[in-house]
């Protein structure tokens, strides 16, 4: 029988394995997205000393975290100077100047430099005690010299009287007790494991269920729609996470919590829109790929055969041959 009576074979349906395996890994993909954001963000963001002081430094001068500073200094003086200034007859004059004093001083370069050194020093001390093994049930704590010689540097330099007298004393201050320690340590390790194989799994997962798709554009676009969506759902987890942080806060705190909170998360409130603004373009482009390509290839062959034709040269007549 000749090909030109042979029956046409119908076209293959898209194998159903090969959609269902490809659905399952770019859903598995999708879902390690916003996880790996997070684990790089909490491993690797918060780890980098030079960073938090950097990203904490603004804060000093934000009217609520100087309140919440003033305030605590002011409670400590008072609690320093014995129950006779706080609960006696002085109380009345004696607390209001203290307080005034501490909330005069948080608007020197002597407390911005204090704030600089004690966001170091206990991010230091946290961070060692994160990675050391070998101090289990060891409650942090940090050293308040050099914080105090910070400051008795900045008052000398701006020539404040006496400063030089102040003694520089080692202090250890209470941070995190041992068993918040243990805790955290063992989520510490977690997460930097997790920082680095989440995006490394997600990066292979999406890859293979590309490759596996009957249809490839489709599979682009689904990605990129639950990109979108994961950081969308992180946006969410991190408003969450600040509701729930603060509940727990007396309401002088919320404030200046909810200050630090959000310069601490910042970058990870970036990384969630960027997401969501990735998987957005990304699907996009694949739709109007899959919907205008195929026209646009098909009008490029249509102009090439309506091209005009020169006309073929005439032979030379016989005749005259």
């Amino acid at each position: 029988m000749s090909d030109r009576h042979r029956a046409p074979r119908p076209e293959k349906a898209p194998p159903r394995t090969r959609n269902v395996l490809s659905a399952v890994l770019l859903i598995l993909a999708c879902l390690l997205v916003p996880f790996g954001a997070l684990a790089s963000w909490a491993a690797h963001g918060l780890t980098d000393t030079g960073r938090y002081v950097r990203t904490m430094a603004p804060l000093g001068a934000d009217p609520d975290v100087r309140r919440a500073v003033a305030d605590a200094v002011g409670d400590g003086v008072m609690r320093e100077a014995g129950r006779e200034a706080d609960t006696g007859p002085l109380r009345g004059v004696v607390g209001p100047f203290v307080h005034d004093a501490a909330r005069s001083f948080t608007r020197t370069e002597a407390y911005r430099a204090a704030w600089d050194a004690a966001n170091r020093a206990v991010h230091d001390a946290v961070l060692r005690a994160l990675r050391d093994d070998g101090a289990r049930g060891t409650p942090v704590t940090v050293d308040a010299a050099p914080v105090i010689a910070r400051v008795k540097q900045q008052l000398s330099d701006d020539h404040v009287p006496f400063a030089h007298r102040i003694p520089v004393t080692h202090t250890r201050i209470p941070v995190l007790p041992a068993e918040d320690v243990d805790r955290l340590r063992k989520g510490y390790h977690v997460l930097d494991t997790a920082a680095f194989w989440l995006p490394l799994s997600a990066a292979v997962l999406a890859v293979a269920g590309i490759a596996v798709a009957a249809c490839r554009r489709r599979a682009v676009t689904a990605l990129g729609l639950g990109t979108a969506l994961g950081g969308a759902l992180l946006v969410v987890a991190v408003a969450i996470g600040r509701r729930l942080t603060l509940a727990d806060l007396p309401d002088a705190l919320r404030p200046a919590a909810g200050a630090v909170y959000d310069a601490l998360t910042t970058t990870l409130r970036t990384v969630s829109w960027l997401l969501c603004l990735l998987g957005l373009t990304v699907a996009a482009g694949a739709w109007v790929t899959g919907r205008y390509g195929p026209r646009l290839v098909a009008r490029r062959p249509a102009r090439g055969s309506a091209a005009p034709v020169a006309d073929p040269v005439p032979e030379p007549s016989r005749a005259r041959a």
